[in-house]
């Protein structure tokens, strides 16, 4: 009965299963740049090929590994043949460590910067799958090709709503590439590092392929909210990507019964310029209108994204007689609607499609005893209590001092 009301069953997250392996391309950038000898005295390509030698034998084992090149083998001036070369040396899976050392050892700086070219090629590298993969672009120079242009790209593949991130490597110290490098990042929810010493890019790389272990093992279900609460889509407990536009308001429902709590946090990654006092809103809604509660701000940890958190939990419910309290029959769902909002400008020039990635995390569990309060109660029994425990720290403080004052008038 409860479900023909609701309607179709909530979306959600597919049941557990066994993790797929994570899955890394590390993509370097050979060209003809990279013999510049700028990082303690030795080329970039140098330094770049010991740092994989250090990552590739310290991978750990359940991780599988690729390396594609750029700008590696074509040596003549056609930019239109020179930005067509881009090679996978390694293919994506279990690694044999002496031919991938191998690999990278014959390597010579020679051509053309094919970003972009390299990015799409090395997602289908990586191919698609339940796990998060990650692409590690180490690079010293901006895309010399485009188009396509590589932050285009990034955000074609965050698009695709598929769990793809990409961290860039900078190994030099030039502004034009640091943005784009950095573009490239947000765009996918990666990471931008200048590296200036074979320390700090073999370390970075190290940190993370292993990090891509440690990151979401299932891909977060795709779907697109409502422009309003009447026939938004609904959602159960999981992980859910959306996209919204500038100053949009995506509305989803949940459905939520007397006695549960309803958490629910929402982020947004700021995959291109913005203009400053911007800020993402959460908040629950009846179906009615009211508003039951608004959410607060959410610290991310990272620069590129805003995050907000709410909870709220229904009353108990007072008129279910004894028999369905006996029987244990669940009491009738509400649908509470979720509004995804954002205050966000874009700057002169900047693209306004697709839109920004959101990433929604939906939860109802037994509620607490008062989650918008203090264990004490709605305030009352607290203040009473502040108020003779005040009193009270007054009087013993008056009868102290007074038996000070006659102690010390007695000496």
């Amino acid at each position: 009965m409860v479900s023909a009301l609701l309607g179709p069953a909530p979306a959600a997250a597919d049941e557990p299963t066994p993790p797929e392996p994570p899955r890394v391309e590390l993509v370097l950038d050979v060209s003809g740049s990279m013999r510049a000898r700028d990082i303690d005295g030795r080329s970039r390509i140098s330094v770049a090929q010991q740092a994989f030698n250090e990552v590739v034998d310290a991978l750990p084992a359940e991780t599988q590994l690729g390396i594609r090149v750029l700008g590696a083998t074509y040596q003549g001036k056609d930019k239109k043949v020179g930005c067509q070369d881009t090679q996978q040396i390694v293919p994506v899976g279990p690694v044999d460590r002496t031919e991938a050392k191998a690999a990278v050892a014959t390597l010579r700086p020679t051509g053309f910067t094919p970003v972009g070219l390299a990015l799409r090629k090395a997602a289908e590298d990586l191919g698609t799958g339940a796990t998060t993969r990650r692409i590690v672009l180490i690079t010293d120079g901006e895309d010399t090709c485009a188009p396509p242009d590589p932050c285009d790209v990034a955000r074609e593949l965050a698009a695709q709503g598929t769990r793809l991130v990409v961290d860039t490597l900078g190994l030099a110290p030039d502004e034009k590439v640091r943005r784009q490098l950095l573009c490239i990042a947000s765009a996918t929810g990666g990471t931008y590092t200048a590296a200036q010493s074979t320390e700090e890019l073999t370390g970075r790389i190290k940190q993370l392929v292993e990090r891509a272990g440690e990151t979401y093992t299932r891909t977060p279900t795709v779907v697109g909210g409502g422009n309003a609460c009447p026939g938004a889509p609904v959602l159960g407990p999981g992980v859910y990507t959306d996209r919204e536009t500038f100053s949009e308001h995506r509305w989803y429902r949940v459905p939520v019964r007397p006695g549960q709590e309803l958490r629910a946090s929402v982020s947004m990654a700021l995959d291109r310029p913005v203009n400053r006092d911007y800020g993402v809103l959460l908040r629950a809604v009846a179906q009615d209108g009211r508003e039951l509660v608004r959410g607060a701000d959410a610290g991310s940890g990272r620069a590129d994204v805003v995050s907000a958190g709410l909870r709220w939990s229904g009353d108990e419910p007072e008129d279910r007689d004894t028999e369905e309290r006996d029987a244990d029959v669940p009491a009738p769902a509400e649908l509470v609607c979720l509004v995804v909002s954002n205050s966000f400008a874009p700057r002169a020039g900047t693209g306004l499609t697709p839109g920004m990635p959101v990433e929604l995390t939906v939860d109802v569990v037994a509620a607490a005893p008062d989650p918008r309060g203090p264990d004490l109660g709605r305030g009352w029994v607290l203040l009473a209590l502040l108020t003779v425990a005040g009193l009270l720290t007054g009087l013993v403080t008056g009868l102290l001092t007074r038996w000070w004052v006659a102690t010390w008038r007695e000496k």
